[in-house]
């Protein structure tokens, strides 16, 4: 063989030796790796035959040594010394037996079947990382196949083929040469390669261990070599690249063992690499020579064939770490004692020089070749099948799951093959190379993520028998596999890790629900448990309150107005649908909310909300909302605000199927199917909204009538009162059937709010907390993305002996005070008040008599223990229904443009239990027919003007 033989497989395979790991000649067995929508076709399972030494053993040696050993050990003393190959072997290994670490424990934590590392990452991981793993692991294994197909072309035509420049050829020249010989005899070793991989794999397997015999012999005549040969001068090749006026050495001497020889290699002496005229440097270097260390992940890629693969795996791969590490530190030993440091600077293929018979070594370079090149191949087309049998690009490589009687995925070895040959048209894959290795770099960061994962979510379930690892191990080869990257070329890993990052998105969105279980959910839970136990209630602040809704749902079809204003409004707090059904757990077979659990979350991703779901079962509505409000959310996330459907008549109107409804319109349908048939394939499924009956539960969003029962007024204001005594704000939305939220997307719309307990004429204080608490509600609406347009009415009743001027500035200031923007408007209801004291004028005699009563007496003492202006009056039943119609039609009569919501003052229920009816009858006469209305009562404080 010609001197450049060597030196050309130096550069091809300085990058890419590693992609022999996926030497594992896989059975094809039928392996249940699938979502568990996707039914497959079983097939005959193949016998497992392979021993540890067998299955692991010798693919990881093949994998790690390859060509390497050959070309390489000359290299890497020559340029850095012995001190610093050994440190940089030490530092190489070290990296490695951190991912080596990790494939150990994964492969010990449960079954592990055919796939290798995408097996491991795609069930550590997901489908996201292992999909995207996966596709880089097959188009790594396909360069690394055409690589060394191309490499053994071109050292058999430096030996075998006649030169083109008809300069002297050796006795053995016979083939003709030029690209497109190479490319045919490329194509011819591919097809050899094929038929192999087309007939069963179990061929190749077979031929594993003769090749790993062959390599074993050349490593002996090279340790034996050492030894035999006597000193001798080694003629040098010429270089590649010669600068002008440049003189290279004509020759340079193996002295034997000399501790002359051993202390002038001892030091670092850094060249320009002969090959490429590049000056070389301990980072150079050190990207050469860990080349040559990868390879770990070809023992786990046997796992289909394996007896026992937890018991192979970290036994056979640590064995054969170990064995290499020792081989490469003897052999950079025997080198720095026996060799003249400019032989192993100016010639790396010396080792055949001095070879006591020169072909053995050209015969370990062929056969080794010839070996990654037919590996590669099968593992790549392994690697296909598996992809196509988990159905994580769907239809687009299904062609890629059929097989041979046998189980041979002969479709995924013909793609494979195409691909392989398509990239032998390039002719040269030097380009190719550095980002192939980068690929498999990635893989291996990808196992020790994998294992980080899980060990870090501290999942019951990961309990692996092999325990010599850590979370710092993992962390270690993280950081070691990603420093080797951007070491070997920066740009070619910022590429790789954004087309990772790209084939994850794709299939994030393309591929089907997995039932591997997904990492993230895990790790979510482990941190989530972990800042709820650091969220501590009583480091509470008002600075930094926001609302925490528990909104009460009677049927979804009727509320999704409702339940998409609530997310506006929530403003990154808790939110959360609660529904009541009625029922006793004790005379029904099972729990009837499991299976209704499914459609409220499927509800939840249609409308596009950011709400958790919880649903009760009790005796009645009132005990079912008690429950709700005790047990939804968890530590320092509890509700704090209560929102209600308002207790009205209205018809219902089904927003889920209506999409020309106002509240239907009102969903946000991006990425939805506009389609009115696919409107029916939703998995809703939601009981029938009554129709014509006259109750509190029909056509209000979050209406509270439950499981077909009707709640009376009575109840329902129990349901009030019972919030505000647990200390929630409440909140009763009316209307919301009509609520439109594309207004609020498209241009300007208003909010109006009305500060003021209108159901107090007697008083006009705007600055409690019931107050304060509508304020901020509004200003929050309005800091909403959707709402950012916009604008804030506040409208200030004011009497005609109060200044009008003064009360629309002192609301001025408050609002400047508080850092919100609104419009103030002063509302003169002198002739709505007068009304009011009309009627308590006549009412007056008629109660002079009563005065000394009991029921009065209680009235007063409730007067005066609570907040005047923020409780219902005690004169409630004296409140005439033309006082609140006039105050209705003052509402709706403000000569502005309609606005899009309005918040009015709720006042809280009365102490008398008697007056609920009465309360709620005025409640609806004050709210009718204003559209979209919110009527909030606060009881927490929500506002501060300190920094």
């Amino acid at each position: 063989m010609s001197e450049r033989t060597p030196l050309l497989h130096y550069r091809l395979s300085t990058s890419v030796n590693e992609s022999v790991e996926q030497q594992s000649p896989q059975t094809g067995e039928t392996v249940d790796r699938t979502p568990a929508t996707v039914r497959r076709k079983s097939t005959p399972d193949q016998p497992k035959k392979l021993t540890t030494f067998f299955g692991v053993v010798i693919p990881t040696l093949l994998s790690m040594f390859s060509v390497v050993v050959f070309l390489r050990i000359g290299f890497v003393v020559g340029q850095s010394g012995l001190y610093q190959a050994i440190a940089m072997f030490l530092v190489a290994y070290f990296i490695i037996s951190m991912t080596v670490l990790s494939v150990c424990a994964i492969s010990t934590n449960g079954a592990l079947d055919a796939g290798g590392a995408y097996y491991m990452i795609s069930r550590a991981l997901g489908p996201e990382f292992g999909g995207s793993i996966g596709i880089m692991f097959f188009l790594a294994n396909v360069c690394g196949s055409a690589l060394y197909v191309l490499g053994l072309v071109e050292a058999v035509l430096d030996t075998f083929g006649l030169p083109e420049d008809g300069q002297s050829a050796s006795k053995y020249a016979v083939f003709p040469t030029g690209h497109w010989w190479a490319f045919l005899y490329g194509t011819v070793i591919l097809l050899v390669c094929l038929l192999v991989c087309l007939v069963g794999a179990h061929i190749y397997a077979k031929a594993t261990f003769v090749i790993f015999l062959v390599v074993m012999l050349v490593l002996c005549t090279i340790f034996i070599s050492f030894f035999a040969v006597g000193p001798q001068v080694v003629a040098l090749p010429r270089p590649d690249k010669t600068p002008p006026n440049a003189t290279y050495p004509a020759s340079a001497n193996f002295t034997g063992f000399k501790l002359d020889t051993l202390r002038g290699n001892l030091g670092a002496g850094y060249t320009d690499d002969y090959t490429t005229g590049v000056m070389m440097s301990f980072a150079t270097v050190f990207a050469v020579m860990f080349n040559g260390c990868t390879g770990i992940m070809a023992g786990s890629n046997m796992s289909g064939d394996l007896k026992n693969p937890s018991y192979s795996i970290p036994r056979g791969t640590i064995t054969a770490v170990i064995f290499t590490f020792i081989i490469y530190n003897l052999l950079s030993l025997l080198v720095a004692c026996t060799c003249d440091r400019v032989l192993l600077q100016r010639d790396y293929s010396f080792l055949r020089d001095i070879n006591v018979w020169h072909p053995f070594v050209t015969i370990g370079v062929y056969s080794s070749t010839l070996s990654a090149a037919m590996s590669n191949l099968i593992g790549a087309s392994r690697i296909l099948y598996a992809l196509a049998r988990d159905d994580l690009f769907g239809k687009v490589l299904s062609p890629a799951k059929k097989t041979s009687r046998g189980g041979n995925p002969w479709v995924s070895v013909l793609i494979s093959w195409f691909l392989v040959q398509m990239v032998l048209f390039s002719g040269k894959l030097n380009t190719i190379a550095s980002i192939v290795t980068i690929f498999f770099l990635l893989v291996y960061a990808a196992v020790d993520l994998a294992c980080l994962a899980l060990e870090w979510a501290s999942a019951p379930n990961f309990r692996p028998t092999f325990r010599y690892f850590t979370w710092h191990t993992c962390v270690l080869g993280i950081i070691g596999c990603a420093v080797m990257m951007f070491l070997i070329n920066a740009i070619y890993a910022s590429a790789s890790i954004a087309f990772m990052l790209l084939l994850l998105v794709l299939i994030h969105y393309l591929s089907p629900t997995s039932s591997w279980g997904y990492i993230s959910q895990a790790l979510i839970f482990h941190q989530v448990r972990k800042y709820l136990l650091m969220l501590d209630v009583r480091k509470d602040h008002v600075k930094f309150w926001r609302p925490q809704v528990l909104l009460m749902v009677s049927n979804p079809r009727a509320s999704v107005g409702l339940i998409t204003f609530i997310n506006d409004i929530k403003k990154s707090g808790l939110y959360v649908l609660g529904h009541v059904q009625l029922g006793d757990l004790n005379v029904l077979p099972s729990d009837p909310l499991q299976s209704q659990y499914d459609s409220w979350l499927s509800l939840v991703d249609h409308l596009n909300i950011k709400a958790f779901v919880n649903l009760t079962l009790a005796n009645s509505v009132r005990h079912g909302v008690q429950h709700l409000l005790f047990i939804s959310g968890l530590g320092g996330m509890r509700p704090n605000t209560l929102v209600l459907g308002f207790y009205d008549d209205c018809p219902p109107v089904d927003q889920l199927l209506d999409r020309s409804s106002p509240a239907g319109n009102s969903v946000d349908t991006s990425g939805l199917s506009q389609d009115p048939e696919d409107q029916d394939e939703q998995p809703f499924h939601f009981p029938p909204l009554r129709g014509g009956e006259p109750s509190e539960g029909n056509g209000k969003p979050g209406g509270v009538s439950f499981g077909g029962k009707v709640l009376g007024p009575q109840e329902y204001v129990c349901v009030i009162a019972d919030a505000v005594k647990m200390s929630k704000n409440v909140a009763l939305a009316r209307y919301f059937g009509q609520f439109d939220r594309t207004l609020a997307l498209k241009g300007k719309v208003y909010v109006d709010v009305w500060p003021v307990n209108l159901l107090r004429p007697d008083s006009s204080t705007y600055v409690d907390t019931c107050s304060l608490f509508l304020l901020q509600l509004a200003c929050i609406l309005s800091m909403t993305r959707a709402w950012q347009r916009a604008r804030l009415r506040l409208f200030l009743c004011v009497e005609a002996g109060r200044s009008l001027k003064g009360a629309e500035l002192k609301l001025g200031h408050l609002l400047k005070e508080l850092r919100m923007k609104a419009d103030v408007y002063t509302v003169p209801w002198d002739t709505q008040v007068a009304l009011h004291w009309q009627r308590q004028g006549i009412m007056t005699k008629e109660k002079e008599l009563e005065r000394e009563g009991r029921e009065e007496g209680e009235d007063e003492e409730i007067e005066e223990e609570g907040d005047f202006a923020n409780s219902f009056p005690s004169n409630a039943a004296r409140l005439s229904d033309e006082y609140l119609e006039a105050v209705n039609r003052l509402i709706l009569d403000q000569p502005h443009p309609p606005p899009t919501v309005r918040f009015l003052y709720l006042p809280r229920p009365p102490a008398d239990t008697s007056r609920y009816q009465d309360y709620l009858h005025q409640l609806e006469l004050l709210s009718r027919d204003l559209g979209p209305t919110m009527l909030i009562h606060g009881v927490t404080p929500v506002i501060t003007t300190d920094l």
